[in-house]
C-alpha cells in the first residue's frame, strides 16, 4: 500500500480536518452535508443525510448531492494515491452516470471497492509516463440496505512531466 494514501487517510480521519478539507477543496459538499464512513485502503464509504439544504421539491435527496457523494467516495482513493506525489500526478473526472432507483431519504451511504484498482492505475501511469481512464462504481444504499441510487464515474490521470 502507497505510503502517502496512509499519510492522506489519517489526514481526513479526523473529523475537524477534514471539515477543514472540505470548505476549502469542496465546499459545496461542506454545505451538503458529506461526510466518511469509512476509508480504507480498498474501500470508501460517504455518508450524507437527507435534509432541508440538500432536498429536491419531491422531498428527497437532490440528485446533485447524491452525485457528488458518489464521486467522492472514489475520489478520495485518487486523492489518497496522488497526495504528495513525484511525479505529480494529475486528475479528472471526464463522464459521469446515474441511476436513480428509489426516493432517497433518511441517510444514504454511498460505497466504492475500487481502491485498489486506482492504485495500481495510478501506478501505471506513473511507470509508462502515459494517461489512463479508469471508470470507478459507487452505489448509494438507504438505511435498509436497499439501492437508491448507483453511478459511473470515469476519472482521467496523467503524471505530470518535472
Amino acid at each position: 500500500m502507497n505510503p502517502r494514501f496512509s499519510k492522506f487517510q489519517q489526514q481526513i480521519s479526523n473529523p475537524f480536518r477534514f471539515a477543514i478539507f472540505k470548505l476549502v477543496k469542496l465546499p459545496a459538499s461542506f454545505v451538503a452535508g458529506l461526510r466518511i464512513g469509512k476509508l480504507s485502503n480498498t474501500e470508501a464509504v460517504i455518508l450524507v443525510k437527507h435534509g432541508w439544504l440538500n432536498q429536491n421539491p419531491f422531498r428527497s435527496m437532490y440528485f446533485a448531492v447524491q452525485a457528488m457523494a458518489a464521486e467522492m467516495s472514489t475520489g478520495l482513493f485518487a486523492v489518497g494515491q496522488t497526495y504528495q506525489r513525484n511525479p505529480p500526478v494529475s486528475m479528472l473526472v471526464v463522464s459521469i452516470q446515474g441511476n436513480f432507483l428509489k426516493k432517497a431519504t433518511g441517510t444514504i451511504a454511498f460505497t466504492c471497492t475500487d481502491g485498489a484498482l486506482i492504485e495500481h492505475t495510478i501506478e501505471t501511469c506513473i511507470a509508462d509516463g502515459e494517461g489512463r481512464t479508469l471508470t470507478c462504481r459507487s452505489v448509494g444504499t438507504n438505511e435498509s440496505g436497499e439501492v437508491v441510487s448507483e453511478f459511473m464515474i470515469t476519472w482521467s490521470f496523467k503524471a505530470k512531466k518535472v
